[in-house]
Parts: C-alpha cells; structure tokens; sequence
C-alpha cells in the first residue's frame, strides 16, 4: 500500500529533526555534566545581621528573609554631609566599633560607640527598629544617598538624634534608612540587573546582593593555610556573610546556582539563584572585635589562590551572592540547604 502524503511528511521532517533534537540533548546533558554533581545537602550554622552598613553585626539564631535580604540587614548607612556618600570600613576600621543591639520586645535598635578621648564614656542613640511612616515623617527628611556612585533615596535622621557621633567619626555625618518595602526601591546591577537575572530584585544598602553565603568547609581551609603562613586563625565574620553553613567540600560553593532552603518540618521552603563569586577587599583584614587591621591576612593568602574568577581577576573570591526569589519567611539554624542546580558558567560583571 502507497504511503500517505502526510505519512512521508512525518517520516522525511523525523529523519531530518531526529539528529538535531539528538544534538540539543547531547549538549545540554554535556553542559550539566560539566560543572559535576550536585553537592549533598547542607544545613545552615550560623546567621548574621548587620543592621549599619560596615558596622558590628550581631549573631542571631533566626531571621526574616525578604526579597530584599534578612530582615535588618543593612538598612541603615553612615553617610557624608552635606553630599551624602555613604561611609565604610574600608576607609575607616573603626566603623566596627559601633555596635547595634536589637531589643526584640521594644522593636528597638540601639547604638553605641565609644566616645572619643575617654576610656568608659559612650555614644548612645535608640531608633524603631521598624518605623512607621508618621514616626520616619516627624524624625527624619528624604534625601538621595550615593552608594557606589548611583544614588537611593532615604530617610536622614535629625542630627539632634545622631549629632555626638560627628565626633567619633571627626567629621559630620548622617544617618540613613531605607524601608525593605521603599517605593524606589534600589534596582541590583551587576549580575543581579534584570537582563542578567531575567527578573526585578533589589536591595538596601549591601554592595551589590542581597545575600551574602558563606561555608564553614572553605573558612576551615583558609585557616589552615594561615596557620601555616603566620600561625593565625580567623573568624567568618570578617567577610560579613549573613548565612553560614556547614559545607562539603572547601570551595565547592563556586559552583553554586540555585539553592533551597526548607525548615525542618519541611512545610517553608525558600528558593534563591546565586548570582555570582563575592570578590573581596581587604575589610577581613580588620579584627571586628578590636578594629584592628592585619597588615597581609588574609589578604596575602587569598591572592595566591582565590582568583578565581575570569570576570574580576585582581581580586580573590570567599562567600556567593544570593538574590531570594519571593516573599521568604522565617530562617532558622539547623535549616536544611540543597544546591538544586551547579554551574562552570560562574563570570562576576564588574562594576557597580
């Protein structure tokens, strides 16, 4: 029996797509195979808030996740006056001298600092922790703040509030804020700009991300190399990541895409894509706890072996760079962590 012609049709279009299709798998799997197997799960160690931007950071055992990264984390920024640049530790170490505590049962954040030319005195100011628009319209003024030469807008407190530390700092200074849930919401760039990350996010004032990860495996391997080096060991909290977690292999975060994060009654699960390396400077040089800076570490080790990566070379990597995808929740220590998808393709866009 003569085939139909719509019976050749599909047996000419198989013959010709069947190699291409054929083609498409072989280099998708091959592409998937080369960035090497999914890790094993991890669990979350430690999680870390740094409500002042290049302050002291606290210690914390759960916090709110939110689009724009943990609930009080970097939401507020020392800024110049009357230009308004913000202010960090890489200029000035003792920035972490000041030290943010959070008052659970007021919803407060106090802020102290020693006071210049005395031994016991210290600089003291408490501010709502989550202010209401009516209390931000009655303490504060909107002004555009420049982090990185672009400019947000933010609420500035009154200098009768934060006036004592222009001395601290040896010069004046503001304070500002910036509202998670901002109607001019600071746009990511970099790798986290929407034609990169196929979608809008945006943060308060971290440099680049809202999410800093860090892993207990690769902090371990550094140490020892220091140890070697100059018989010194270093905490995580000099690079300032907000989430630690146990890790497998040192180093193997590089690979990092995509990571879910469930509780452990496996009811919340929180998905973010993981943008990018973390290039560092040398803020992990300064001690938090004293403001001191080493003069080499862990700088000097890092540079030996952590240029990792093709985008930003006359820089070292430690930690990666998270974007949260929807509302989040409550994280928790003890949080299961799985890297659902790897990659080799990992390149940072420098800039900001």
């Amino acid at each position: 029996m003569a085939m139909s012609n719509a019976t050749q049709g599909a047996i000419i279009l198989t013959v010709f797509l069947l190699p291409i299709v054929t083609y498409l798998y072989l280099a998708r799997s091959q592409q998937k195979s080369s960035a090497g197997p999914l890790p094993p799960p991890t669990e979350i160690t430690n999680i870390f808030i740094h409500p002042i931007k290049s302050c002291h950071g606290l210690t914390v055992r759960s916090a709110r996740l939110l689009p724009t990264g943990l609930d009080l984390d970097r939401q507020w920024m020392w800024v110049t006056y009357p230009n308004y640049e913000f202010l960090t530790i890489r200029n000035l170490s003792k920035m972490t001298l000041i030290r943010p505590t959070y008052n659970a049962e007021t919803d407060t954040l106090a802020v102290t600092a020693p006071a210049p030319d005395s031994i016991d005195e210290k600089l003291h100011f408490e501010i709502p922790a989550h202010p209401s628009s009516e209390w931000l319209s009655a303490n504060t003024e909107v002004v555009n703040a420049n982090i990185w030469g672009h400019e947000t807008s933010a609420h500035a407190y009154s200098p009768s509030l934060t006036g004592p530390f222009n001395a601290f700092f040896g010069k004046e200074v503001r304070l500002v804020y910036k509202s998670p849930f901002s109607d001019s919401p600071r746009a990511l760039v970099s790798n986290g700009k929407k034609s990169v990350l196929g979608r809008d996010a945006s943060t308060i004032f971290p440099d680049l991300m809202p999410i800093l990860v860090g892993c207990e495996s690769s902090i371990d391997e550094l140490n020892t190399r220091l140890q070697a080096a100059e018989s010194l060991s270093i905490d995580v909290r000099r690079f300032r990541p907000n989430i630690l977690v146990k890790g497998d292999k040192p180093w193997d975060e590089d690979r990092w895409k995509t990571i879910r994060i469930t509780s452990k009654s496996g009811k919340d699960v929180f998905t973010s894509d993981v943008t990018q390396r973390c290039a560092r400077c040398q803020v992990p040089n300064v001690d938090p706890e004293t403001a001191e800076k080493h003069k080499r570490q862990p700088w000097d080790t890092l540079m030996k072996y952590r240029r990792v990566d093709e985008g930003i070379k006359y820089k070292p990597c430690f930690g990666m760079l998270c974007v949260p995808r929807g509302e989040g929740g409550m994280l928790e220590l003890g949080m299961k962590v799985e890297v659902t998808e790897v990659t080799d393709k990992h390149r940072i866009i420098s800039g900001f």
